[in-house]
C-alpha cells in the first residue's frame, strides 16, 4: 500500500502542495490540460525549477492578469509594519531558473469581467471543468473547508460569502489543481502530522490579521489539525493550503518503520526564515 507523506515544517499552501506532487512525478502535461479546461479567465501557469535554502524546488505558479490586485506573493504589503523583518534581503533565493525546465501555459488569458463568487459560483466552475469525478468531488471538499472557515472568521454563513477576484482566481486553480495532482496519485493514504506556522501579523484587504489567520485558525479547529508554532515571523499556513491538508489528510502518525519510494519537494513565494517548501514523499 502506496502512503503519501506531506511534511510541512515550513507551513502550506495551494500553490507548494501542487509543485511538491509535480516533483513527485505527476504528468505536468495532464495538469495542464485540466488547468486549461477550467472556465476562467485572467490567468496563466508556469511551471519552473527554483532554489529554497539550497535546495533544487519545483515552483508551481498561478500567474494573474495585471487587472487583478493581488498581493499574496508581496512582501513589502504583507510585512511593512515589522521593521524587524529579513525577507527583503533573501530576493535571490527565491529567484526563478528557467534552464531546469521552465514552462509557461497560456491558459484563458485576456478579458475578463470582475466578479463576486460565492461557494455556488466556485462550484458551477468545479464541475464544468473536464477532470475526473473524482477530482471534482475533492475539489468542492476542499472549497467548502475553506468557505466554512472564510464564513465564521467574516461572521457571515457559506451560502453568503463571496470571494473577492483574484483570491477565487488564485483558490480556484490552486485547489483544482491540488486535487487533480491528488486523484492522478491513486494513493491508499495521506498521512500529515502537523502543520507548521509562524508568529506575529499580516496585512490583508481586511486590516492587520494575527497569525494564524482567523481562517486558518478556524479550519484547523474544525478538523482537528495539529498547529505547531515557530518563531518564524510571518504567516506559513495559508487558508488555501489548510483546506486542501485537511481534505486530503486520512492519517495523522507515521508508521514507526517505512520506505521511501519517491520524494518531491514544492516551494513556496514567500521567503521568511524558514526552508519555504513542503516535502512530498511516497511510503511504504
Amino acid at each position: 500500500m502506496n502512503k503519501l507523506y506531506l511534511e510541512c515544517t515550513s507551513g502550506i499552501s495551494g500553490d507548494m502542495v501542487v509543485a511538491a506532487l509535480l516533483d513527485l512525478g505527476v504528468d505536468q502535461d495532464m495538469l495542464l490540460e485540466a488547468l486549461d479546461s477550467i472556465p476562467v479567465e485572467g490567468f496563466e501557469i508556469q511551471i519552473s525549477r527554483t532554489e529554497k535554502s539550497g535546495m533544487d524546488v519545483c515552483d508551481f505558479h498561478v500567474m494573474l492578469d495585471a487587472a487583478y490586485e493581488n498581493h499574496d506573493h508581496d512582501m513589502e504589503y504583507l510585512h511593512s509594519n515589522h521593521n524587524h523583518h529579513k525577507e527583503h534581503h533573501h530576493e535571490q533565493e527565491n529567484a526563478h531558473y528557467p534552464e531546469h525546465g521552465n514552462r509557461r501555459h497560456h491558459g484563458h488569458k485576456g478579458a475578463h469581467h470582475h466578479t463576486q463568487r460565492g461557494l455556488r459560483e466556485v462550484s458551477e466552475i468545479i464541475v464544468q471543468s473536464k477532470i475526473t469525478e473524482t477530482a471534482k468531488e475533492l475539489a468542492l471538499k476542499i472549497f467548502e473547508i475553506l468557505g466554512r472557515g472564510e464564513a465564521k472568521a467574516h461572521g457571515t454563513t457559506l451560502e453568503e460569502l463571496h470571494f473577492h477576484d483574484a483570491g477565487a482566481v488564485d483558490s480556484i486553480v490552486d485547489i483544482i489543481a491540488a486535487a487533480v495532482c491528488i486523484d492522478s496519485l491513486e494513493i491508499d493514504d495521506v498521512i500529515i502530522t502537523e502543520l507548521y506556522d509562524g508568529q506575529g501579523t499580516i496585512r490583508c484587504r481586511h486590516g492587520i490579521l494575527p497569525i494564524p489567520v482567523p481562517a486558518v485558525s478556524n479550519i484547523a479547529e474544525e478538523n482537528g489539525l495539529k498547529l505547531h508554532v515557530t518563531d518564524c515571523f510571518g504567516e506559513l499556513i495559508t487558508p488555501t493550503g489548510a483546506a486542501i491538508a485537511a481534505a486530503i489528510r486520512t492519517k495523522e502518525q507515521l508508521p514507526e518503520e517505512f520506505t521511501v519510494k519517491k520524494i518531491g519537494l514544492g516551494g513556496g513565494k514567500r521567503t521568511y526564515d524558514c526552508p519555504g517548501f513542503v516535502r512530498a514523499l511516497i511510503i511504504n
